[in-house]
C-alpha cells in the first residue's frame, strides 16, 4: 500500500499485512530541530506467515538511530535502513517479538505541515494520510490497529502542555526545566489518527455527561487572550454530543474530549482519537470577527470531526480506497445535524449546491473518478467532493430507499459488527442488506462508476382514462475512458401536486418498483435504463414533483415546462424542491442571456419569472434563510457549469449583471420592504432565526444596489454595521460594484486597520479583492501577494487569495489573455516545494478547462503544460497535473 515511490496503488492488489503491531509505546524528546523519538512496537506474526518472513516498515525523510529487537540491539545484517524504509532482514522466530526503533526528525524545517512540525512556537502532529512514516518507522496503513501509550518530555516553560490521544496517566518534572506527560488510548487505532501537541495555549473548559452517566471532561485549546472565541465552538461540541446519542446512539468512550487550535494547517481539522487538531479559523468567532457562515461552519465541522469518533475511529477503513466510508459517512451526519439545529430546507439546499458547485464539474472532467477509486497515485490527491459530498449523497440514497427505521437498523447492525475493526464497503452495505432484507447489489454500483448519471422525466395525463404515464430514462456517459455505466438504482422520491397545491393519492401504480414508507415522500426505484409508470384512477390533471430533496445526485434534462416549474415555485409542498423549480427558470433565463450577451442581441428576463421572483420575496410566512436563497441568483460557476462547453467567462458575467438588475428592478417596492422590515432590533445572535433575518437583508441590499445602480445604500449600511456578517457583506457589495470608489478604498482601508492583528480575519479582506469581478484584479492580487499579513508559508492566507482568486472569479481568473492562469501556476510552482499538498488542491481550479472558448483554453493548457515542465515537482502535483492534461 505504499505511494513514497509514485508507483499505482490498485484496489484489486489489496493484502494483509504480513506483521500486526498490538501494541505501540512512543516516547518524544522535543526539541526544535532535532527531535528524539523512540518506537517500542510489539510486533505479531500473522497466521499462515512463515517464520523469518522479513518485515519491511515505511519511512518518509527520516534519519535512522537505531533498532533493538527483543531487548537486543540489532546486527549490521538484521536492519535494512534507509529515510524511507525499514526493513528487519531477519525477524525472530517466535510469533511475537519486541521492535524498538530510534529516529531523529526537524520539526521547524518541516513545511509540508505532515507528520511533527513546528507553528508559532508550537509542536503539532497531521499524520492523515500517510504523515505518521515521517515521525518513526512503521506499517503506516489503516488496516494496522494498535493501542498507543505515549510519553512526552519538553520544556516546561516552551511547552507547559503536553497532550496526546486518549487519557492522561501521568505527568512530572525531570529537571533541568523539562518535564512530562503521559498518554494511553485504551481503542486501538490506525497511525493516521495519532496525534501529538505539545506547546503554550489558552483553554476553555467544560464537561458533558453521557446517557450512562459519565462525566467527560473538554477542553478547547486556542492562542492566549482568545479563550472567549471558543465558546460557540464548546456550545457546538456539546450539542453534538448530545446529539449523536439521540439520533445514533454514540456515547463518547474517553474520560476527556480535547480540540487544539492551530494556525498552520492544511486542512479544516483532524479527528485524531480523543484529540482533534483544528485549523483555528473553525474554532474561533465572536460577532466582530465572524459571520453568520463562519459561525455555521464552525458548528458543522466540530461536529464532524466528533462524530468520527464513531464512524472513522471506532471503525476505521481497511485501506484508502474505502475513504468514503469514513469521510462520505460522517458528511451525511454531519448534514443531519446542521440540518435539525437550523432549517433542514435551507441545509439541504446549501448542500446541493455545494454538491453541484464542486462535485459534478469533478465528475465531468479529467479528475474524475468512482466514489470507492481503483487506483491511485498519491492517496491525498483524492480528499475530493466526490468522496465527501457525493459519498454523503450515497448514504443518504440509502436512507431515503430504506426509510428512517430501516436506515437506523442497518446502522445499529454497523456498529455492533464492525466496532474496533478496518471495514470496507461490502461489509458496510452488508448491514443494511441484512437489516432490511434488501439486495443492494445494483445500488453498490454507486461506489463502482464514476460520473453523474443523468434522468429524462416526462409525464402525460389522459383526462378520459383518468391515467397519467410517466416516462422516466437513465443514461450514464462515463467520463473516464473505459468506465463501465451499468444502470443504477436511483431512487427518485416524488408527489403528485393537485391544482390546489396538495399532494394527490398516487391511485394504482404499474410500471416501476414504489416504496413509501411512514411520514415520508413516496419513492420510485429506477433501476432499468427506461421505465414507463402508470398511474391510475387520477380524477385530475397533477404535476409532478419530482426529485423531492434531491434524493438522487443526477442531472435532469429536460426540465418540466415552464408553466409547471412556475407553479411547483408557488405550490410545492416540498421545500427543495419548489426552490428547484424557481431556480431552474432562473438557469434557463441566465444561459439565454448569455447567448445574446455574445451575440449583443437584448437581454431581457421573462414576466414569469419576475412575478415568481417577487412571490417568493415577499411571502412572510416562509423562513427567511429558505427566502434568501430563493433570492440568490446561480453564481457564475453554476452558469458555465450548464452551458458545458464553449464557455466565455465574460458573457455570463454580462447576461448575470444584466438579469440581476431587471430582476431587482421589478421586485424592487416588495425587496425595500424586507429590506427595512428586517433592520437589526435586538443583540447579535449567531443561532438560525438571527443568521436567516441578516441572510435576507443582505440579499435585499445587494438587489437593490443592482436595481438603483448605485451603492450609496450599502455605503449606509456599513456604516451602520455592529457585526462581522453585515459589515463584510456591504464592503463585498461596494468592493465589486464600485471598486474605483473612494467608498470602496475607504472601507477597505479602514477594514485592514480595524483587523491588521487578526489573521483569521484578514483573510476576508484578501477574498474581498481577490473576487472582484473584472480583468484588473489579476494585477490585484499580484500585489496583494506582496502586502503585510500575507504570508507563503501559511495555507489559510494562500487559500484566502490565491484560491478564492481561482475559485471565485471566473472573470478574472480567464482573463482572456491567460495572465490568470499564469498567476495561478506561477503560485503553484512557488509553493509546491514547501507543501505539496496545498500545491495540488490549487491546481483543481484548472480541471474545466477544457470546456473554456477556444481562446481561453489554449491558453489554460499552454500554462499548466508550462507548469508540468518545471523540474522537481511533487508527487502530489505531478499526478494532478498529468490527470488534467490527460
Amino acid at each position: 500500500m505504499r505511494t513514497e515511490d509514485g508507483q499505482v496503488v490498485r484496489l484489486d492488489e489489496y493484502r494483509p499485512s504480513d506483521y500486526l503491531i498490538d501494541a505501540t509505546h512512543l516516547t518524544f524528546r522535543l526539541d526544535p530541530e532535532r527531535t528524539h523519538v523512540t518506537a517500542r512496537l510489539t510486533v505479531r506474526r500473522r497466521e499462515g506467515v512463515a517464520a523469518g518472513t522479513p518485515l519491511s516498515l515505511d519511512g518518509d525523510g527520516l534519519s535512522f538511530k537505531g533498532a533493538r529487537i527483543n531487548g537486543e540491539a540489532a546486527g549490521d545484517n538484521a536492519v535494512s535502513a534507509t529515510p524511507d524504509a525499514l526493513t528487519i532482514n531477519e525477524p525472530p522466530d517466535g510469533e511475537t517479538f519486541t521492535l524498538e526503533i530510534e529516529t531523529v526528525v526537524d520539526p521547524t524545517a518541516n513545511t509540508q505541515l505532515m507528520g511533527l512540525y513546528r507553528t508559532s512556537g508550537n509542536y503539532c502532529t497531521q499524520c492523515e494520510a500517510e504523515g505518521f512514516r515521517r515521525i518513526t518507522y512503521f506499517l503506516d496503513r489503516p488496516d494496522i490497529l494498535s493501542v498507543y501509550t505515549v510519553r512526552i518530555e519538553g520544556d516546561r516553560k516552551d511547552t507547559p502542555l503536553l497532550l496526546s490521544n486518549g487519557n492522561p496517566v501521568e505527568q512530572g518534572e525531570l529537571g533541568d526545566g523539562r518535564h512530562f506527560a503521559v498518554w494511553h488510548d485504551p481503542h486501538p487505532k490506525p497511525s493516521y489518527l495519532f496525534a501529538l501537541f505539545a506547546g503554550s495555549l489558552g483553554v476553555v473548559e467544560d464537561s458533558f455527561t453521557t446517557a450512562s452517566g459519565r462525566k467527560v471532561d473538554l477542553r478547547i485549546h486556542v492562542e492566549q487572550g482568545k479563550e472567549a472565541r471558543a465558546a460557540y465552538a464548546m456550545d457546538a461540541l456539546k450539542r453534538s454530543m448530545a446529539w449523536d446519542e439521540e439520533r445514533f446512539g454514540r456515547e463518547y468512550d474517553l474520560d476527556i474530549f480535547q480540540i487544539v487550535a492551530v494556525s498552520d494547517f492544511n486542512m479544516g481539522a483532524m479527528e485524531n482519537k480523543g484529540l482533534n487538531i483544528f485549523n483555528d479559523k473553525y474554532v474561533l468567532a465572536d460577532p466582530e470577527t465572524a459571520t453568520d457562515q463562519d459561525y455555521a461552519s464552525i458548528e458543522a465541522i466540530i461536529a464532524h470531526e466528533y462524530f468520527h469518533n464513531w464512524t472513522g475511529n471506532r471503525i476505521t477503513c481497511r485501506d484508502w480506497f474505502q475513504l468514503c466510508l469514513k469521510e462520505g459517512l460522517t458528511v451525511f451526519r454531519d448534514q443531519e445535524f446542521s440540518a435539525d439545529m437550523r432549517s433542514r430546507a435551507v441545509k439541504r439546499i446549501s448542500d446541493v449546491r455545494v454538491l453541484r458547485a464542486h462535485q459534478f464539474p469533478e465528475d465531468a472532467g479529467p479528475l474524475a473518478h468512482p466514489v470507492r477509486p481503483k487506483t491511485y497515485k498519491e492517496i491525498n490527491n483524492f480528499y475530493t467532493a466526490t468522496v465527501y459530498e457525493k459519498g454523503a449523497e450515497i448514504v443518504r440514497m440509502l436512507r431515503t430507499m430504506l426509510g428512517e427505521a430501516g436506515f437506523s437498523a442497518g446502522m445499529d447492525l454497523y456498529f455492533a459488527r464492525h466496532d474496533g475493526q478496518a471495514a470496507t464497503i461490502e461489509q458496510f452495505l452488508a448491514c443494511f442488506a441484512e437489516a432490511t432484507d434488501t439486495d443492494l447489489g445494483q445500488f453498490a454500483l454507486w461506489y463502482e462508476q464514476p460520473g453523474t448519471p443523468n434522468l429524462s422525466i416526462g409525464a402525460r395525463y389522459d383526462a378520459d382514462a383518468r391515467m397519467l404515464t410517466v416516462t422516466v430514462d437513465q443514461a450514464l456517459r462515463p467520463p473516464v475512458a473505459g468506465a463501465s455505466s451499468a444502470p443504477l438504482h436511483i431512487p427518485v422520491a416524488f408527489g403528485l401536486v393537485g391544482p390546489d397545491g396538495a399532494d394527490m393519492a398516487l391511485g394504482e401504480v404499474e410500471g416501476a418498483a414504489i416504496t413509501q414508507h411512514p411520514g415520508e415522500d413516496a419513492v420510485m426505484h429506477i433501476t432499468a435504463p427506461r421505465h414507463l409508470i402508470v398511474f391510475s384512477g387520477i380524477e385530475v390533471p397533477p404535476v409532478l414533483s419530482v426529485l423531492r430533496g434531491f434524493s438522487a445526485p443526477v442531472t435532469r434534462v429536460p426540465h418540466a415546462s415552464v408553466a409547471d416549474r412556475a407553479f411547483l415555485a408557488r405550490h410545492d409542498g416540498d421545500p427543495f424542491s419548489r426552490w428547484e423549480a424557481l431556480n431552474s427558470l432562473v438557469m434557463d433565463e441566465l444561459k439565454a442571456a448569455t447567448g445574446a450577451a455574445r451575440t449583443g442581441a437584448e437581454i431581457a428576463a421573462s414576466a414569469t419569472l419576475t412575478e415568481s421572483v417577487a412571490a417568493l420575496a415577499g411571502d412572510s410566512e416562509l423562513d427567511n434563510a429558505y427566502r434568501a436563497l430563493c433570492l440568490t441568483l446561480p453564481g457564475e460557476a453554476d452558469i458555465a457549469r450548464e452551458i458545458g462547453h464553449d464557455i466565455d467567462p465574460d458573457a455570463i458575467h454580462v447576461a448575470r449583471r444584466a438579469i440581476s438588475a431587471q430582476l431587482s428592478k421589478a421586485c424592487e417596492r416588495v425587496l425595500a420592504r424586507v429590506y427595512h422590515e428586517l433592520q437589526p432590533r435586538r443583540a447579535y445572535d449567531p443561532g438560525a432565526e438571527g443568521a436567516g433575518r441578516r441572510a435576507l437583508r443582505n440579499v435585499a441590499l445587494t438587489l437593490l444596489c443592482h436595481a438603483a445602480g448605485s451603492t450609496d445604500l450599502a455605503e449606509r449600511a456599513l456604516a451602520a454595521a455592529d457585526n462581522m456578517t453585515d459589515r463584510a457583506h456591504a464592503l463585498t457589495v461596494l468592493a465589486h460594484l464600485a471598486p474605483d470608489s473612494e467608498a470602496a478604498r475607504r472601507g477597505l482601508d479602514a477594514f485592514r486597520t480595524a483587523f491588521r492583528a487578526e489573521p483569521i480575519v484578514l483573510d476576508k479582506w484578501f477574498t474581498m479583492q481577490a473576487t472582484v469581478p473584472r480583468h484588473e484584479t489579476v494585477e490585484t492580487v499580484q500585489a496583494l501577494t506582496r502586502a503585510p499579513g500575507f504570508s507563503w508559508d501559511n495555507p489559510n492566507r494562500i487559500r484566502a487569495l490565491v484560491g478564492a482568486f481561482a475559485t471565485g472569479n471566473p472573470v478574472a481568473f480567464n482573463r482572456p489573455d491567460g495572465k490568470g492562469y499564469e498567476l495561478l501556476t506561477g503560485a503553484i510552482g512557488r509553493i509546491d516545494g514547501a507543501n505539496p499538498q496545498v500545491a495540488a488542491r490549487l491546481m483543481t481550479a484548472m480541471r474545466s478547462w477544457r470546456n473554456l472558448e477556444r481562446g481561453r483554453r489554449q491558453r489554460a493548457e499552454a500554462a499548466i503544460t508550462a507548469l508540468g515542465r518545471k523540474a522537481h515537482l511533487s508527487r502530489d502535483l505531478k499526478d494532478i497535473i498529468e490527470r488534467t492534461l490527460a
